[in-house]
């Protein structure tokens, strides 16, 4: 072999050292693949139990939101119990006792903001308000006359409106 023949299979050798050959690419890149396929079923499965845990925490937070609030309405039924088994015949007890229950009742909702509308006096919002009828009055038209059912809110959020007679105008 001269020196013409030899530098060719010289580079041939050393290319094939640098560059492998397309088997060992092709077995290389399913290894990457494989690896990525992995990884990418673990990230959605870790994706799948996150959802499902937030839908188990979400589930047993709306069971259990009201949890403190019946806490504080079981000292109000305790109250009411402890009245009814009383054997007197009093008014006078029996209506200190209710205006005690009543005391722990709005104390209760003063806690989980709960509050009272009493609209007496004021102009009829239909937001707040539910009109049962119009009467003639002495007072301005759409203002309301009376309450026959008090309205009640949660944080600003109407639980329940106030059921309300409204003045008319005099004719």
């Amino acid at each position: 072999m001269d020196q013409n023949e030899a530098a060719p299979q010289q580079e041939q050798a050393a290319q094939a050292e640098v560059m492998p050959s397309l088997e060992e690419s092709l077995k290389q890149a399913e290894l990457k693949a494989q690896e990525h396929y992995d990884a990418w079923m673990y990230a959605k499965a870790e994706g799948e139990n996150i959802r499902r845990r937030a839908q188990e925490d979400i589930s047993k937070a709306q069971k259990f939101a009201v949890e403190r609030f019946s806490n504080e309405l079981l000292a109000v039924m305790d109250s009411l119990q402890a009245g009814l088994a009383v054997q007197t015949e009093n008014v006078e007890g029996f209506k200190s006792g209710m205006e005690l229950t009543l005391k722990q009742l709005t104390s209760a909702f003063e806690k989980f903001s709960i509050k009272e509308i009493n609209p007496v006096g004021e102009k009829f919002d239909a937001h707040k308000h539910q009109a049962i009828g119009m009467v003639e009055s002495e007072q301005e038209p759409n203002t309301v006359v009376s309450v026959m059912q008090k309205g009640y809110t949660l944080h600003d959020r109407i639980l329940r409106p106030a059921l309300v007679m409204v003045a008319k105008a005099k004719e």
